[in-house]
């Protein structure tokens, strides 16, 4: 059967590893099927890359292999993003390439949506509109561009409530570009790369990809989604790139409140568009009207769909789906290791870690960095003004009696016994068990009370060391204010995952987790819910993110990240420094062994494999100077994840400079 017929892949093994099950679309690029993992007894999506005739495989193979490369690139750079489908990785089967990527179990595209449901409500086309233009945004802050924006790249599915399409997500990145990175375009001939009719007009006629031309392109996919068709909708592809280019949209009937902005959008000089910036506030004025609009609107939960029962979102949302790391040089290896680092019991039995004495710490009595200093808490959102002076007197006359009875209790009320210390119980609850709010940089331990991590509450403790004691599950990286306990029950685990993205991107295994004040805590907390940073799997072993120290030894490989510049001193020390100053190594990503590789293995076969998975000349150093490297530690062996930091590294054993990371 050939190459391209839809059901020539039903069962078929792929990289003796995933199954397919059965096809879930098709496109230009080929198919995309749902596949079984073997190896971790779980569903994922596989994009198959096909070729319906030898002349275009003869043609344009190379050209498409490098797209799904490139596609697989530019999406893994977004892992973790709330609104982008993860990659997982990019494999070669039969000669071609295939993207493994997360299955999003209950999703339609948008096109599909509108189709079978009609136009949606203008505030429910501003929330997809927010949540598309916040994955835009991400990537336009790394340099690419999508450059296909429309219904069908736009997922909804359902979210952690059961809101049937309360989770949005853009999807193929597969003619995705950076235009300032020297690279090819990956531009079949003959073909006009983007789609006709959601393509900006600047696009049409030859200009570069930009940010702008994405903005024009989710201004004609919301059009679509509120008015049913498209502005510049056609009866054939040249008529509608014509129409963009010449024509002004069709006058939208159906929008309301969101004409306005599309009109903007679809400017056709790019000057005129609106920015990003000022399409996320115009867009969140209709989601929310009249609410004061947050520094980064989220979008995750904050408006549910018209037909959808909107309910108490779970503590924990989803992290980035990565596992901790590991590494060829053996942090964490046991006292037989022959390079003499002698472990410390996790009084947990979580996993040892390094001797707080031994090698490799600073001269901070923690091991890692000053104090830390919390942040003042963000400005509560601001309720809406009254309309009737009436009911402004009488709720000021209540307003003035409970305060009144307030301080009279407060007069008498024995505070000293009271947690929280202001009367108001614990800020949190007596499940979590903290008297006192958390402040930005604690580290703590968290006992999930039998249950599988992530699943319900756990109990937390602070670990003042962070690190040089037990290990630390994770660390508190920020905070988001909320107007009352109800909104931030609601909406602080969406608020906390955007907020720690950075972090958790850069890092291998680690996952988002809200702490959220109760009602009878809310004063106590601040009127905030604390965003911690924890490991997947396994404790995180020290301070990660912004609480790092330069120079500063890593205790575990845990707490290394993408971009980070290391100080080699030895197999066994390595530290963080400057990438504005010499450094040995630069981390680049993480790659995963598999589960039988024992980590004295690991050890002499990682080098290999984040040549093979991260290869340094992906990320333009120059393969002839430079090489891969990896770290490994004993903690992802005793978590399972089996997860290796992968660096890079001059062959020659000289330092790096600024100008080379």
């Amino acid at each position: 059967m050939p190459s391209g017929s839809p059901t020539s892949g039903v069962g078929r093994v792929i990289a003796g590893r995933y199954q397919l099950l059965n096809q879930l679309g098709s496109g230009g690029m080929g198919h995309v099927w749902l596949a079984h993992d073997r190896r971790l007894a779980c569903e994922v999506a596989l994009k198959e890359i096909v070729f319906r005739d030898p002349v275009e495989a003869g043609h344009e193979r190379d050209a498409r292999v490098a797209r799904a490369r490139a596609e697989a690139r530019y999406a893994a750079g977004l892992r973790g993003h709330p609104h982008v489908v993860t990659v997982h990785d990019v494999l070669e089967h039969e000669g071609l390439p295939w993207i493994v990527m997360e299955y999003v179990a209950g999703a339609v595209d948008l096109r599909e949506l509108v189709r079978t449901r009609g136009p949606l409500a203008p505030a429910e086309c501003a929330r997809v509109g927010l949540a598309v233009l916040d994955a835009l945004t991400a990537g336009h802050q790394r340099g690419v561009m999508h450059r296909d924006v429309k219904p069908a790249n736009i997922l909804l599915a359902p979210d952690r409530t059961g809101a049937p399409y309360g989770r949005v997500l853009l999807t193929d990145y597969g003619i995705s570009v950076q235009p300032d990175a020297g690279e090819t375009r990956y531009t079949l001939a003959s073909v006009l790369v983007g789609t006709a009719g959601y393509l900006a007009p600047e696009r049409a006629t030859g200009g570069a990809p930009t940010a702008a031309a994405d903005l024009f392109s989710l201004g004609c996919t919301l059009y679509h989604a509120v008015e049913g068709r498209g502005p510049f909708e056609r009866e054939s592809h040249l008529a509608e790139v014509t129409a963009v280019v010449m024509e002004k949209p069709r006058p939208a009937v159906r929008a309301g409140a969101l004409g306005p902005v599309l009109a903007a959008l679809l400017a056709k000089e790019p000057a005129q568009r609106l920015s990003a910036a000022e399409a996320e506030a115009a867009l969140s004025r209709i989601v929310t009207p009249q609410a004061e609009a947050y520094s980064r609107t989220q979008t995750d939960l904050g408006s549910q769909p018209p037909w959808a029962e909107v309910t108490a979102p779970p503590m924990g949302p989803p992290g980035s789906g990565f596992g901790p790391v590991a590494d060829s040089r053996g942090f964490g290896s046991p006292t037989a290791d022959p390079r003499g680092i002698r472990p410390t019991a996790d009084p947990r039995g979580l996993g040892p870690t390094l001797d707080p004495h031994g090698p490799g710490l600073s001269a901070d009595p923690h091991g890692f960095g000053p104090p830390f200093t919390p942040s003042p808490p963000a400005a509560p959102v601001r309720r809406r003004r009254e309309r009737s002076h009436a009911l402004r007197a009488v709720l000021a006359c209540g307003l003035g009696m409970v305060l009144a009875l307030g301080g009279v209790w407060y007069a008498l009320a024995d505070r000293t016994t009271t947690p929280g210390g202001d009367g108001s119980g614990p800020p949190y609850g007596e499940s979590v068990g903290l008297a006192k709010p958390l402040r930005d940089g604690d580290c703590v331990l968290a006992d999930w009370a039998g249950t599988r991590p992530f699943q319900g509450t756990p109990r937390l403790l602070l670990d003042p060391g962070c690190g040089t004691g037990a290990a630390p599950d994770g660390q508190v990286l920020a905070f988001v204010a909320a107007a009352s306990a109800d909104e931030a029950r609601r909406l602080g685990p969406a608020r906390c995952e955007e907020r720690t993205r950075v972090v958790r991107d850069r890092l291998a295994d680690v996952r988002s987790f809200a702490v959220v004040p109760t009602a009878g805590g809310f004063e106590a907390a601040g009127r905030r819910t604390a965003c911690l940073v924890l490991g997947a799997h396994g404790p995180v072993y020290g301070p990660v993110g912004r609480h790092r120290e330069m120079g500063a030894a890593f205790a575990d490989t845990a707490t290394m990240q993408k971009r980070d510049c290391l100080d080699v001193r030895s197999n066994r020390d390595a530290r963080l420094v400057s990438c504005a100053g010499a450094h040995d190594e630069v981390v680049l990503g993480f790659t995963r062994l598999d589960a039988d590789v024992t980590l004295a293995e690991a050890r002499t076969e990682s080098d290999v494999a984040c040549g093979r998975a991260v290869p340094p000349a992906d990320y333009g150093f120059d393969p002839s100077v430079y090489t891969a490297g990896s770290w490994t530690s004993e903690g992802a062996w005793k978590n399972g994840t089996h997860f290796v930091v992968c660096t890079v590294r001059k062959q020659n054993g000289g330092t790096m400079e600024k100008d080379q990371s």
